[in-house]
This record gives structure tokens, sequence and C-alpha cells, in this order.
């Protein structure tokens, strides 16, 4: 196999080639990815979207060929914009579940296909945001996640972790970020101070040694939308992250960067 797609749910990708290794990031369904190397029962693999490296199992993927790898990589991003969505396989009339963010590919309006595997679907996508600001898209989105449980490597509602949070809402609004908050931080405009931020601006924050470790989405009248033991609103300025629950500061502001 030198290139495949999800086709479940989530695939978690990890950071060596065993169920025991630490989860670095998930694949929602219908991403694509081309192969490294293969190693046992696992393949070594970097992911379309955002070229991330990571390792899953290669009985929870489809292979694809390397003309439908090429023409996906060309095509718009079409996305699940409902928090959990059920695809029907014609074929098999069985169904499976996908969260939002997930990607439908070579979607028409009523199924998607996965190399000769259909798909029913009757949610909302993305397409139904194409009259709105991306700032809308992204607020409206990033709300949808709200209350969802933190997971490292995470990327659904079911459990995500700051940066896949941020990825995925900027995802649905048809906007690409790395896969890390390092890496997002790089990325986009720098914005010299928060008072001249605007809705949609990723705020970034840095450790005791001025390491990125966290980031989160400006939502406007002070306050930032972000995965922090799970998605929450909590008020930010120019020190950090303000956190009512425990009376303190959370994260300490480091850069702010617009993205669109």
């Amino acid at each position: 196999m030198t290139h495949g797609i999800c086709n479940l749910s989530v695939i978690p990708g990890r950071a060596e080639n065993s169920d025991k290794s630490e989860q670095i990031t998930q694949l929602l369904f219908g991403e694509h990815f081309s192969v490294i190397k293969k190693e046992g029962n696992w393949l070594y693999i970097r992911c379309a979207f955002d070229q991330y490296e990571c390792y899953i199992d290669a009985k929870q993927c489809q292979e694809i060929s390397e003309e439908t790898f090429n023409e996906l990589n060309s095509k718009e991003i079409i996305c699940s914009t409902d928090l959990l969505q059920l695809l029907e396989d014609v074929e098999k009339k069985s169904y499976l579940p996908i969260p939002i963010g997930a990607t439908l590919p070579y979607f028409d309006g009523q199924t998607c296909n996965l190399e000769g595997y259909e798909y029913n679907f009757d949610g909302n996508t993305s397409l139904n945001h194409t009259n709105e600001t991306k700032a809308n898209i992204i607020l409206d989105s990033a709300f949808v996640f709200m209350n969802a449980p933190y997971l490292w490597g995470g990327k659904s509602a079911l459990g995500i972790d700051c940066s896949g949070f941020t990825q995925t809402v900027f995802k649905i609004a048809g906007l690409k970020l790395l896969r890390d908050a390092y890496q997002q931080a790089e990325q986009g405009e720098t914005i010299n101070f928060i008072s001249e931020s605007q809705t949609g601006d990723l705020a970034f924050f840095d450790n005791a040694e001025g390491r990125i470790i966290h980031v989160g989405i400006l939502i406007g009248d002070g306050k930032i939308i972000h995965a922090s033991g799970m998605v929450r609103v909590d008020k930010i300025d120019h020190q950090g992250i303000y956190n009512e629950q425990i009376g303190n500061y959370s994260h300490n502001l480091r850069l702010i960067k617009r993205i669109f």
C-alpha cells in the first residue's frame, strides 16, 4: 500500500508502532494519507491535510490508488458539520457514525465515495456555510464542541486537544492549520496587541521555558474558546487566560495570529 484513506469514524495516530504507544493525532473519516513505510502490522504515514506523520494500524484503513490520492489533493474539502452524523453504506445497508469535521470525499449532495464504497449522507456540510464569513463559520463550529472532553491527540467531539480543536474548526471554514500548537504559531500574521484582535484570531500560550504549549480561538468581548480539561470559554487579557473557577490565570499569553 502506498496511499490510503480513513474509512472509520476515527483512527488513532500513534508515536510508535504499538497499541500501547502515545496517541499524537487522529485521522477523521475521509482523511487520506501516503504511506512512508510498513513495519509489521503498522503503517508509518504522512497525512495529506497537514503533512503530519504517525503510525496507524494497517487494519484500520482502506487502500486507495495514486490517482485517487492526487484527485483528493486537488478537490475542495467538504466536511460534515453535525456534532455526530450517520453514513449509510449503500452496499451493506449498515451505518457508520462520523464526527464533526469528517471529510466527505467526492460528495455530490447526497453521497460520498471512497474508491468504490458509496455512502449516503443526509446531514449538514460545510457547503451550507458558503455565504457566511470565515469568522462566523469558525464561531459557529467552535461552539458545537462546547464541553467536549480534553484528549491528548484527539480531533473529535468525543475527545480533543487544543490544537486538534483549532485545526478541525478552521478546516470546516476551509482553512488549513498545521497539527500542533507550536506549528500553528508559525502561520498567519502577528497581531501586536490583544486590543487589535478580531473574532477568529488564534491566541498562543507558552510555559516557563518559553515553549508554545496551548492555543485557542478568540471570540470577542475579551473571551476565548479553547480545549483545557474540556472545550470551554474563559476570559482573556494581555496577561493570558483567566479561569474564574480557580480564580487565577491558567495560561500565559505569548502571541496572537490572524490566519484569514
